[in-house]
């Protein structure tokens, strides 16, 4: 059963969860991170005890894995993809990191992201749909943090981070943000997160 469930499966553009027998367990590696070990639970479905995280795979006819969806802050669905195509994202994601150079568009639009979440009036078509789920289901914290945190006043770029995303530094008129984000190949934001501080 895990040797079915061994693979790559790509959770963005820039990043890819890698899952790997090992021994009666499963480990599962996210692009830029340490690998984790997962248990069973049931046939399809798997936890961690390092990370509040869980894994459930979707399996065809023939028995095979087609995608998988990880369980955490959310749920992100990733389709199974082939070790060329995994090699290509790695690749693509290793001299962004390299270069440190923000992507085009990042920058406008995490000030539309803020300002959008801040105002309660968030434009869920300019995110990927599990993003725009995991925004929903986290609102109801998020509005009021970013809406205290008042108006930005300027955004620094800080870098490329593991997974390939850009890292800005927010100044708001009554504090700082922290966010990580990243687009797809058609302008949507794919991956976003925030913490305090700059």
């Amino acid at each position: 059963m895990l040797d079915r469930y061994a693979g790559f499966y790509q959770l963005s553009e820039q990043a890819v969860l890698s899952v790997m027998r090992e021994d009666h367990h499963l480990a599962v590696q996210l692009t830029g991170q340490r690998a984790v070990p997962f248990f069973a639970e049931s046939q399809t479905g798997f936890f961690a005890r390092e990370v509040d995280a869980q894994i459930s795979f979707v399996i065809a006819a023939d028995g095979q894995a087609t995608s998988l969806i990880l369980h955490q802050n959310g749920d992100k669905p990733m389709p199974r993809i082939d070790a060329a195509s995994a090699k290509q994202i790695a690749d693509r994601t290793a001299e962004r990191v390299k270069k440190q150079s923000p992507a085009p568009g990042t920058e406008a639009a995490l000030r539309r992201l803020i300002e959008g979440v801040a105002s309660g009036q968030s434009d869920y078509a300019d995110m990927a749909p599990a993003l725009a789920a995991a925004t929903r289901e986290q609102l109801p914290h998020l509005q009021p943090f970013l809406a205290d945190l008042g108006a930005i006043e300027a955004t620094r770029f800080l870098g490329v981070g593991a997974q390939g995303e850009d890292v800005y530094s927010v100044r708001h008129a009554n504090g700082a943000s922290h966010w990580r984000i990243a687009l797809d190949a058609t302008g949507i934001i794919s991956t976003a997160c925030v913490s305090a501080g700059p």
